[in-house]
């Protein structure tokens, strides 16, 4: 059997990981595994059932209904959730809150960090997340940290919703976006922070073709190229 590869990509809030993960899996021939959309289709069900982000318990309890695969349909990853593709109800700003706010419960993590394990035992993957290089991957072939200022990261926010038609205020994004960084580097289990041996990468001043090549030759420098 061919070795298998796996990369980590890690990063805060709107750096553009699963934007950068996507491309470069594609490039490779590696599966994506977009870790936050499992976490926000945990989400979707708190919000369903009418949970709030600080009952603990409750969460706890609830995560034992919850069933979260993922799927492959021409290429393109679908979020299963009990049953029911729920890939496009899970890109809203409530349900990114409410990932960010559930995902510091232990029961919450360690539910689908056993998922995301056995996919990367098993196939190539690209996975990004917050802590895919230190907990969920610690062998991973090459790690990578992905940041973007907060200015830059809520800029960017703005406009993909602006372009949406969506209204809202750049200045109470960047408020939120400086909140999730807090909640994610301070939480419990598993905060975010870059791995010792992972790779900084701040995309500010870059563009997303630069960043998918700057990935691509470290991807290169450690042996790992397209999979056959």
């Amino acid at each position: 059997m061919s070795k298998i590869y796996n990369i980590a990509i890690d990063g805060p809030a709107g750096a553009g990981k699963s934007t950068i993960a996507k491309a470069v899996s594609a490039k490779l021939g590696f599966v994506y595994v977009d870790t936050g959309a499992m976490y926000r289709a945990m989400a979707l069900y708190f919000l369903r059932k009418g949970i709030k982000p600080d009952e603990e318990a409750v969460i706890s309890e609830a995560v034992k209904e919850v069933g979260v695969t993922i799927s492959y349909e021409n290429g393109a990853q679908q979020v299963i959730l009990n049953g029911e593709n729920v890939s496009g109800l899970i890109r809203t700003e409530e349900v990114s809150q409410m990932a960010s706010a559930s995902s510091i419960y232990l029961p919450v993590r360690e539910k689908l960090v056993e998922l995301q394990k056995e996919l990367a035992r098993n196939e190539n993957v690209i996975m990004d997340g917050r802590d895919i290089g230190t907990c969920v991957l610690p062998e991973a072939d090459l790690k990578i940290y992905l940041t973007a200022s907060t200015a830059v990261r809520a800029k960017r926010r703005y406009d993909e919703l602006t372009e949406k038609g969506e209204p809202c205020s750049l200045e109470e994004i960047e408020k939120e976006i400086a909140e999730r960084d807090y909640r994610d580097m301070h939480r419990e289990n598993s905060p975010l922070k870059q791995a010792e041996d992972a790779v900084l990468v701040d995309t500010s001043g870059l563009t997303i073709d630069e960043v998918i090549g700057e990935i691509l030759k470290l991807a290169s420098e450690k042996g790992i190229g397209w999979q056959n």
